[in-house]
């Protein structure tokens, strides 16, 4: 079919045709962006913790002096490893999805202009790095003499295990192992890389990034206390939870159970992204209403122009077009429009991905968006414009002609 006659009859109706083809255009940038933003928040809220999350609950207690640690910790930890189910209670100073704790810069070395890195610090007391199900890829878990004592916030000068992808990040394609990293005057050696361990606030930080970890074994102490770690078997974790908080309510009646991060892992990470959820489901509202605004108005342009053309419709059955030749003419003008709507439409696409770039810091708009935005928006022109095309189609020529 020769587009130049359609071509023509879009000079005559350039309001109409231009108003659609704008709304595609908004229509594209605004589904490319959000499909974009819906696939990122998705793929987060899936993110590998690296422990075994299913299996693990966290307790946090506060109002307690420093001076009561050592004997907290051990009523606790007692209590906690006589309770029926329990399998490995420790101490440690966050989790997975849990409370933010140990962020910090670390630094290849000590001059200026090596790779730095801002990561999260997991403490984690004997018995720890095994209850959290961690998977050693190289190297080695910590030894019992590497366990020792600590007045900051973190072990001083003792061994760590990394991340592979905070690895990567420091060392690409060199073995970590045996390795320096310095937090200010603080000096660690790596010892070993572990597959995951996501940070406790994985949302909070630039793409890639979400797993850049440090594991220090570190014993309970002063400065060590409070926060406990409990591995049960999953379906009796509920449980074993609810006994646990009975039991501390019992033995330590002077302290205060944070209720907020006194939870199993599998909570805390329901609770972690409840506002990714409830982005993508706006997010998901906002494609449905903009592409349900954008069929209505393809759809009453259509019946409009149907309308308008009557006679031209009658004029060429007459003269031998069938229903198809019809049928086919407002699909291949439909095609038009919003082909011309779309190539605007990836303009406007990369110009809203680099304002919530520069806003927002979300990342680079991929490419691949287009032409899958591209083509919903043809598959829905195409269903939009069928119902008055078929119309226009039905019509048969002697009635065309008597209208006149």
């Amino acid at each position: 079919m020769s587009i130049a006659p359609i071509l023509s009859a879009l000079r005559r109706h350039r309001l109409a045709a231009t108003l659609i083809a704008f709304e595609i255009a908004l229509a594209c940038a605004v589904l490319c962006n959000a499909c974009f933003l819906i696939v990122s928040r998705l793929q987060l809220m899936h993110v590998p913790s690296g422990v075994d999350e299913a299996s693990l609950a966290i307790i946090k207690l506060t109002g307690f002096e420093e001076t009561q640690a050592v004997d907290l910790n051990a009523r606790v930890l007692t209590a906690l490893r006589n309770l029926p189910g329990v399998r490995s209670a420790t101490v440690t100073n966050t989790a997975p999805f849990s409370e933010k704790v140990g962020s910090a810069g670390i630094t290849t070395a000590q001059e200026p202009g090596h790779p730095r890195a801002v990561v999260d610090f997991y403490v984690g007391g004997p018995g720890t790095f095994d209850a959290m199900g961690l998977r050693l890829i190289s190297g080695r878990i910590p030894q019992p003499g590497e366990y020792a004592l600590f007045s900051g916030f973190v072990p001083e000068n003792g061994v760590v295990l990394v991340t592979r992808s905070l690895a990567e990040h420091f060392w690409p394609r060199v073995d970590p192992l045996g390795k320096e990293v310095w937090c200010d005057r603080l000096h660690f050696r790596v010892v070993g890389v572990i597959e995951h361990l996501v940070r406790p606030d994985p949302a909070g930080f630039g793409r890639g990034s979400g797993d850049w970890s440090v594991f220090v074994p570190g014993l309970p102490g002063p400065k060590f206390a409070g926060t406990y770690l409990l591995k049960a078997d999953p379906a009796q974790l509920p449980r074993v939870l609810r006994d646990a908080r009975a039991a501390i309510a019992k033995i330590a009646p002077d302290v205060v159970l944070d209720e907020e991060y006194s939870r199993t892992l599998s909570d805390m990470r329901d609770i972690r992204f409840r506002q990714d959820r409830a982005m993508a489901g706006i997010l998901i509202g906002v494609i449905l209403a903009l592409l349900l605004v954008t069929a209505l108005g393809i759809v009453g342009l259509a019946s409009f122009w149907v309308q308008q053309r009557r006679k031209q419709i009658g004029i060429r059955r007459a003269i031998g077009a069938t229903r198809r030749d019809i049928l086919g003419y407002f699909q291949t003008e439909n095609f038009l429009i919003v082909s011309g709507g779309i190539g605007i439409g990836m303009v406007l696409a990369f110009a809203l991905n680099l304002v919530l770039m520069k806003f927002y810091e979300l990342p680079r708009l991929p490419l691949y968006y287009l032409p899958l935005g591209a083509v919903s928006l043809w598959l829905l022109g195409q269903l939009a414009v069928l119902g008055p095309a078929l119309r226009a189609a039905a019509v048969p020529p002697v009635v065309a002609t008597r209208s006149v």
